[in-house]
């Protein structure tokens, strides 16, 4: 399979700036040969391009592509620390799905991030994974998805 960066270029994905930090911590670091990432929301230019809650304000369908938008904005976090070319393989994916009362479809949503990994990293794509529902995330957006990954050099 081609590298990251080549993968990205054949799919037309174009990582976006790391978003900056809206408190005391940093967009990723690297522990050994993992990275973790910091919670990622899906900031497009600096804005949330939809607020609220995943059963209510917000469809699953469109919570879906905010979730690959979250998985991209964490991809740009690793870049920017150790080049993305540098990733072997997705150890975990985390998604958390701010939902409305009796939404249950946190897994769908959370696939978003899943299937824009696989398309990117093919088999090492290939991750654990936990999709949770809370009531409220940070500045009413309605999904956030962290990232551990495991890296060479």
């Amino acid at each position: 399979m081609s590298s990251p960066t080549t993968r990205l270029a054949e799919l037309g994905i174009t990582l976006p700036a790391v978003a900056a930090p809206a408190g005391a911590y940093i967009p990723a670091r690297r522990s050994g040969s993992l990275v973790f990432t910091a919670g990622q929301v899906p900031f497009v230019d600096g804005k949330l391009p939809a607020t609220g809650k995943v059963g209510a304000e917000v469809d699953a369908n469109t919570a879906y592509n905010l979730a690959r938008i979250c998985a991209l904005n964490a991809l740009a976090a690793i870049d920017a620390l150790v080049g993305l070319d540098t990733v072997t393989g997705v150890v975990k994916v985390v998604g958390f799905v701010a939902s409305a009362p009796g939404f249950t479809g946190q897994p769908g949503v959370i696939n978003g991030a899943s299937d824009v990994l696989g398309e990117i990293f093919g088999v090492a794509g290939k991750h654990a994974r936990s999709a949770v529902g809370v009531a409220e995330l940070p500045i009413g957006a309605p999904v956030e998805v962290e990232l551990i990954v495991e890296v060479t050099g």
